[in-house]
């Protein structure tokens, strides 16, 4: 290795930790731009659980959600999220979805991982998201069944 390489990596690893590194699992159920549309992203910041948001409608209405900790639905391991009026949804992951539901007994929505970036080209890349639905549940089920 030449002396330059190795100055420039002495140099790096003195600078100490590399900026926060963000990564988001994206979920959504129905079709966008519909009534019916619900929108999940699940942020992990340095490998932790970060942020939840919420999202839902033709003009996707936004809502901060809190992680309300670990359950059990229908023996399943699951986790809560709570709005700001208090009210609490459950969230299970199953297969390749996350099963949400307003209690441990009601019937869930199916919530399937959603892609974000270009389309045939069009449209801007995604450098945070997940890259595909495995590696979206993969995030989901580390960093929120705790």
């Amino acid at each position: 290795m030449s002396h330059y390489c190795l100055a420039l990596l002495l140099a790096l690893l003195a600078a100490g930790p590399a900026q926060a590194q963000n990564t988001v699992a994206n979920y959504a159920y129905g079709q966008p731009g519909t009534a019916g549309y619900e929108h999940f992203s699940f942020w992990t910041k340095d490998g932790q659980r970060y942020q939840l948001q919420y999202s839902y409608g033709p003009d996707r209405r936004d809502a901060t959600l809190r992680y309300a900790g670990p359950a059990a639905v229908g023996g399943q391991a699951s986790f809560k999220v709570q709005f700001a009026d208090g009210r609490v949804l459950y969230i299970t992951p199953a297969d390749a979805v996350l099963r949400v539901a307003t209690s441990p007994t009601a019937a869930p929505k199916e919530f399937a991982w959603e892609y974000e970036g270009p389309v045939n080209g069009v449209g801007t890349a995604c450098s945070v998201c997940a890259p595909d639905a495995p590696a979206a549940m993969r995030l989901v089920q580390a960093h929120y069944l705790k």
